[in-house]
C-alpha cells in the first residue's frame, strides 16, 4: 500500500491534505550567511502559520549537510499540527566541505537507503526517516558531481521507492535530467519532480518534459529576482491547457529568515494560501488548483516503501 513517510510516520496519501511542495524549515548555506534558518520557534510559528491558513502538509527540502535539523523536524512538526516531510540527498557541490564529499564518495547511495529506511541520526533527538531524495542540476548543465549524486539516488530508488526531487538552477537542464534519471537510470518518471521551472518560464521545455510524465514543480513566487508572479501564471495557464494539470505542484522555497511570514517578514508559506491560491483559483479554476496543492502532492509524494 502506497503511503507517504513523513516525521511523525507514515500516513496514508490522503492525509496529506493542502500541501506546500517545496519549502524549507531549517537550512543553512554559506551563500546565505546570516540569513539561516536556524530558530526552532520560528520554524514552529511558520508551520503554523501555514496551518492556519488551511496547509496541511509541508514537504522540506533541505539534504544531508545543510543544517536541516531532521531531529528538530519531529517537534516541529508536533508543536504546528502539521505534516513535514524530510529530505536525503545532495545538494551541489559548491554548498559542501571537499572533505565532506569525500568521506561519502564510495557509500552515497547507502546513506541514502539509510536515512529513508532507519532514520536520520545526528540532527537532533529524534531520528525520523526521510520520505524523499533531493538532487540538484546546474545552470544548463550536469556535472561529474550532479551525475554522480543522481546516479545514488536513482540506486536508492531502486532500492526504496523513493521520490526523487530535482533543483533544476535558474529552472534550465530539465530535459537533461529527465534523460538522465529516467532514461538512462530508469527512474519512472512519475517519481521524479522538477523543481524551480517558474525560473525559466520557456513553454517549449515545459511541454517536452511534461510530455514524459514527471511531476513539474512551481515554486518560490513572488521574487524579484526570479521571473514575476505574471509569468509564473501565464505558464500554469497554458500547462493545463496542455491537459498537465494532473502534473502540477506548488511550493514557496523559504530559503533565508527574512523570507519568514511569522517574524515579520515574508512572503513566507502563508502567502501560498493567503495570496496566490485566491488568483490561481481565478485563473485556473478550483478544480485545477485542487489537483496542484492536494491530489498531485499526495501522488507525487506517496510511495510503495520497499
Amino acid at each position: 500500500m502506497s503511503t507517504v513517510r513523513t516525521v511523525l510516520g507514515d500516513v496514508a496519501p490522503e492525509q496529506l491534505g493542502v500541501t506546500d511542495a517545496h519549502d524549507h524549515l531549517f537550512l543553512r548555506m554559506p551563500r546565505l550567511a546570516g540569513e539561516e534558518l536556524d530558530d526552532q520557534d520560528a520554524a514552529i510559528a511558520e508551520l503554523a502559520a501555514f496551518r492556519d491558513a488551511g496547509g496541511d502538509t509541508v514537504i522540506h527540502w533541505t539534504p544531508h549537510g545543510l543544517g536541516r535539523r531532521a531531529g528538530d523536524l519531529v517537534a516541529v512538526s508536533e508543536a504546528a499540527g502539521a505534516h513535514v516531510v524530510a529530505a536525503t540527498g545532495l545538494h551541489q557541490e559548491a554548498h559542501y566541505d571537499p572533505q565532506l564529499l569525500a568521506g561519502l564518495r564510495s557509500g552515497l547511495a547507502e546513506l541514502f537507503v539509510t536515512e529513508l529506511t532507519e532514520g536520520i541520526e545526528g540532527e537532533g533527538p529524534a531520528t525520523p526517516r526521510a520520505g524523499m531524495i533531493k538532487v540538484a542540476g546546474d545552470f544548463h548543465s550536469l556535472s561529474r558531481h550532479t551525475r554522480w549524486v543522481m546516479t545514488a539516488a536513482a540506486e536508492a530508488h531502486r532500492e526504496t521507492g523513493a521520490t526523487i526531487g530535482v533543483h533544476l538552477e535558474r529552472g534550465t537542464a530539465a530535459a537533461l535530467v529527465v534523460d538522465l534519471l529516467c532514461v538512462r537510470l530508469g527512474v519512472p518518471p512519475a517519481k521524479v519532480v522538477l523543481g524551480h521551472l517558474n525560473r525559466s518560464p520557456d513553454l517549449g521545455m515545459y511541454h517536452e518534459v511534461a510530455a514524459a510524465g514527471v511531476f513539474l514543480a512551481f515554486d518560490g513566487p513572488s521574487r524579484a529576482n526570479h521571473e514575476s508572479d505574471w509569468r509564473l501564471f501565464e505558464s500554469l495557464v497554458a500547462l493545463a491547457e496542455f491537459g498537465c494539470s494532473d502534473r502540477l505542484l506548488f511550493g514557496g522555497d523559504t530559503t533565508t529568515a527574512s523570507a519568514r511570514a511569522a517574524t515579520d517578514g515574508g512572503p513566507g508559506m502563508p502567502y501560498l494560501l493567503s495570496t496566490m491560491r485566491p488568483r490561481l483559483t481565478s485563473e485556473l479554476g478550483e478544480d485545477v488548483v485542487r489537483r496542484m496543492m492536494v491530489t498531485n502532492p499526495a501522488r507525487a509524494f506517496a510511495n510503495d516503501w520497499r
